[in-house]
């Protein structure tokens, strides 16, 4: 689906969780998540949602019964059903992401993708995230994961920029110095 008309229902959603004062951002975004877990785990549910042989009063009516059983708030809820009436539920993972993005956006926060050769403590990722935040003026959110093929050190991205302080990243660029003379 275009990131055009993903974005579209984004920012419809975030126009509500902005709007409404009991609506946690956060909260809705693990609502979204833990649907989208439930879609992906039960074939059933996937393709009752997804089926063009499904009438959409019977997906709406699935969709009722998910949001009293998980239970979703009403705004999740409605949001799922828009997205049924609009033969759009295929694309919900990318709808989940562009309403990240439009949230963080909204709110001054960028999203850091941390890479580690081994697991950071709470403080290394408290310092990190303060530091990012010194760095980019934004609220940062850490997403840090272990690979332990970086040999040491850490590397972040956020956006398209990336902060390399790994130790495969300096042996590197220290190979492509003496390729270079």
């Amino acid at each position: 689906m275009p990131r055009s008309v993903t974005s579209r229902y984004a920012s419809a959603l975030a126009d509500v969780v902005v709007a409404s004062k009991s609506l946690a951002a956060e909260n809705v975004t693990v609502e979204l998540r833990a649907f989208e877990a439930a879609m992906k785990e039960s074939v059933e549910l996937r393709n009752a949602l997804l089926s063009p042989a499904v009438a959409p009063a019977r997906k709406r009516a699935v969709i009722a019964r998910l949001a009293e059983m998980m239970p979703l708030c009403r705004e999740v809820k409605n949001f799922l059903m828009v997205l049924i009436d609009h033969r759009r539920s295929g694309a919900l993972s990318e709808v989940i992401a562009s309403f990240e993005a439009e949230i963080d956006g909204r709110l001054g926060v960028v999203r850091a993708d941390v890479r580690s050769a081994q697991a950071l403590s709470a403080d290394q990722v408290q310092a990190l995230a303060a530091e990012l935040a010194r760095v980019t003026g934004k609220k940062v959110k850490l997403d840090p994961k272990v690979e332990p093929e970086l040999i040491g050190g850490v590397q972040v991205r956020i956006g398209s920029t990336v902060y390399d302080g790994s130790v495969q990243g300096r042996l590197d660029a220290l190979g492509r110095q003496l390729r270079a003379g």
